[in-house]
């Protein structure tokens, strides 16, 4: 019986499913038909109306921005893809401090920084700061007719020692912003401070204080990105761009940084560049003096935006430039082919940072190296102590400029320093090409020198060993460093001589390098008196042996031994070898060495002065246990020290080139407070034995020398 009933059990199971399966088909189909008719019929109209309402608009399309290569073509700076938060209040709507708000949300919870030059602390309490652009604070003042809320430069003085009811007040700035701004009352301080900063930004464009358009925030990662496009927030934008990338922690003071232009910049050189207002450009070193190579051309094209601000339709097609008649694609920069070795910049800095560290004194501040070619004046390496890395500097900007040895001052180029006993071969050649003395001429030491009743300067040998050198030629004196020698040569010489052969080997001049240099100057009659003091013939013992007023950059030091070397012609310094096309197909610019001037030397002078150099490093010479025996190479040096002042120790130079029979390279080196001179020989013997060892020239660059041929 139980047999018979199954099957009709088993009907009506499949009949009950079959009309289930129905049921759902039928609710779905309900489904789109509810949705279509909401689309077409209840919102048809709405929709339909904002499909209409498109914005046509004319993008730019940044150019890549040109690779900058060491001489062996190592990359050094390249770039990589990166995304950028820009903003337009204009799709906002009432909007605006609601969406901003929520953005600065997601800013916190992915921890990105945004752009905010206010100058106002961001946490309470809240204070005026010394950073930010005042500037621009008070033009917006004005122009809001805000009396009384913007400090001076003198009240802002003020108020870093106290605040005075009497003085503006960042919290009435504050206040007045929120009220400006329509901030709602009910957020906190710090949200609401958050959100003025961003507003402040917008209210600059908005009123032409600025000429830069507001990059909200730089090189966000994909994180934050998928959060912004989750929100659907009107008027915040997402744009692909480009930033610098570092293959290397070193040289950081002659590479450089890239950075968004600001007002000033734009009215002074890049609107008349026909520049786009929004460009990032080179804020210093390479990236700054090389810009019109690097930079490229921007492209342009026609887009579509709704009226949310998204990008709803873009032309494949670029626009044509009506002057040309051809497409506005972008066209990337050129790579710079430097002078520099990078491998030899890594030795040099580190050669220079284990040198400053092994040393005695406790005084030392910084130092800085420079390495020259002698035959065209092209920079090998240029290493200031203490440094910092490209890569990280955003992060570090403010522990890097607060600290007290100041890392981001170039030494190397920018400081200046008397260069002690190291000038004493400027105050030998002019006494040798002046007929004053001759190679074989000797001036006995007395260890006191007598020819002033009211000065009489002694030699630094009878100071502090009680004896004296006896006899002297030039090559000797050089080898012993005697000041007595030199003050003599130096007064018969005069002061006008002995500065116009200084200036000759371009000491107190600018070496031409194209990065920011220091000029300094020479100690003399004119610069005395421009201090407001008198000068007296006696100031020119001192002058003779680099003391005075003498202060001279690293640069300058390396490029006169560099003419030493060579013979006599003074070249310009530089750090540009070549310029390629981006693809490296074609040299769109060779740099030819640059001759400033040349020194007509005899012979014979400059081989007895050069001799004297050579006897520095050999047995019996102050430099020689300090490891240039070890050297396969025969160099010629010179040391100096210079002193700062009575309560801390002497700068310490040292310069050189080498070899010496057939120089290749100049090598200057100063250590601030770091004591003799001679003590610097050790820095340099590495540096020496890394670029005539090592080979750090003549390795091959696999996939990368190629570029230059």
């Amino acid at each position: 019986m139980n047999g018979k009933k199954e099957p009709m059990m088993d009907g009506r199971q499949f009949h009950v499913r079959v009309r289930g399966v129905m049921v759902l088909l039928a609710a779905v189909l309900v489904g789109f038909l509810w949705v279509l008719y909401d689309l077409q019929y209840v919102h048809g109209a709405e929709y339909l109306e904002q499909s209409r309402r498109k914005i046509a608009k004319t993008e730019t399309v940044e150019a890549s921005r040109g690779q900058i290569l060491d001489r062996y073509g190592r990359v050094l700076v390249g770039n990589r893809a990166s995304y950028n938060v820009s903003l337009d209040t204009s799709f906002m709507g009432e909007d605006r401090n609601t969406v901003l708000l929520r953005l600065l949300d997601i800013c916190r919870e992915e921890s990105v920084t945004w752009s905010d030059t206010l100058p106002v602390s961001r946490s309470a309490p809240y204070v005026f700061t010394a950073e930010g652009a005042y500037g621009n604070l008070r033009k917006y003042a004005e122009k809001m007719k805000w009396d009384g809320l913007v400090p001076t430069a003198e009240e802002l003085e003020a108020l870093q020692s106290a605040e005075s009811p009497a003085l503006p007040s960042a919290e009435r700035l504050l206040a007045k912003l929120r009220e400006t701004y329509q901030v709602d009352p009910a957020l906190s301080d710090g949200e609401a401070r958050d959100l003025v900063g961003v507003l402040y930004e917008l209210a600059l464009r908005s009123r032409e204080i600025t000429w830069s358009s507001y990059v909200f925030a730089q090189d966000v990662e994909m994180a934050f990105i998928v959060k912004v496009k989750e929100a659907s927030l009107s008027g915040v934008s997402i744009d692909t761009t480009t930033v610098r990338e570092y293959n290397t922690s070193y040289a950081a003071h002659l590479l450089g940084r890239v950075g968004l232009m600001d007002s000033d910049e734009w009215n002074n050189i890049y609107q008349a560049l026909d520049y786009p207002y929004n460009a990032s450009v080179g804020k210093d070193g390479m990236e700054q003096a090389f810009e019109s190579y690097l930079h490229g051309v921007p492209g342009k094209r026609a887009i579509e935006t709704n009226d949310q601000g998204k990008v709803v339709s873009a032309d494949d097609n670029w626009k044509i430039d009506e002057r040309t008649g051809e497409p506005q694609a972008p066209q990337p920069g050129c790579n710079v082919i430097s002078t520099l070795d990078i491998k030899l910049q890594e030795a040099v800095e580190r050669a220079l940072a284990d040198g400053v560290g092994a040393l005695k004194s406790e005084d030392t501040q910084g130092a800085a190296a420079v390495v020259i070619d002698v035959n065209d004046g092209g920079v090998l390496a240029s290493a200031s102590y203490p440094t910092y890395d490209l890569s990280t500097f955003l992060q570090n900007y403010t522990e890097l400029a607060n600290d007290p040895l100041n890392p981001l001052f170039n030494r190397a180029t920018q400081g200046v320093y008397p260069p002690g006993s190291t000038f004493k071969m400027v105050t030998a050649i002019a006494g040798l090409q002046e007929g004053v003395i001759t190679p074989t001429d000797e001036i006995l030491d007395t260890g006191r020198y007598t020819y002033y009743k009211d000065y009489q300067p002694q030699c630094w040998y009878y100071r502090q060993y009680g004896r004296t050198h006896g006899k002297e030629n030039v090559s000797e004196a050089i080898r012993d460093s005697c000041n007595i020698f030199f003050y003599d040569v130096g007064r018969r010489l005069g002061i006008s001589l002995l500065d116009e052969y200084a200036q000759k080997f371009g000491l107190g001049e600018y070496t031409g390098i194209e990065v920011y240099e220091s000029k300094g100057h020479v100690a003399g009659p004119g610069y005395t008196e421009s201090l407001g003091q008198k000068w007296y013939d006696g100031n020119t013992l001192p002058a003779a042996i680099g003391q005075e007023n003498n202060q001279f950059t690293p640069i300058q030091l390396a490029n006169y031994v560099a003419t030493l070397a060579n013979g006599g012609t003074h070249y310009s310094a530089h750090l540009l070898k070549e310029v390629k096309s981006s693809d490296f197909s074609q040299v769109v610019y060779q740099y030819e060495p640059e001759v400033l001037n040349e020194l007509d030397l005899d012979p014979e002078n400059l081989e007895a002065v050069t001799r004297g150099m050579l006897m520095v490093t050999q047995p019996g010479g102050s430099a020689y246990s300090y490891g240039f025996n070890t050297l396969d190479i025969q160099v010629a040096a010179k040391t100096g020290s210079a002193q700062v002042s009575s309560a801390t120790e002497s700068n310490a130079v040292f310069v050189c080139f080498a070899p010496y029979e057939d120089p290749e390279i100049a090598l200057a080196i100063v250590v601030e407070k770091g004591g003799s001179g001679s003590t610097l020989s050790s820095i340099a013997v590495e540096i020496l034995d890394y670029y005539f060892s090592s080979g750090s020239g003549m390795e091959t660059v696999e996939g990368e020398n190629t570029l230059l041929r």
